[in-house]
């Protein structure tokens, strides 16, 4: 699908494009941010125990580990 330059349209197209996504908008099933928040922190306290950003990762199986130094005489 082809970019859509906005300048190269008429007022009216504009206004028809603005009406379209609006139309879409309102559609979307709305929630609180209270309880999408809630979700989320439950989200990831549950996955926490997998994260290897949080336990980190085995000396065995990190693949950035350094294999050997480097020594300059």
């Amino acid at each position: 699908m082809p970019a859509i330059n906005i300048e190269d349209l008429s007022e009216k197209d504009k206004l028809k494009m603005e009406v379209e996504q609006l139309r879409k908008e309102v559609k979307l099933e709305r929630q609180p941010v209270s309880k999408c928040s809630e979700e989320i922190k439950n989200y990831i306290k549950e996955r926490s125990g997998e994260d290897p950003l949080v336990k980190g990762v085995p000396e065995d199986k990190n693949p950035f580990k350094e294999k050997g130094g480097c020594v300059i005489a």
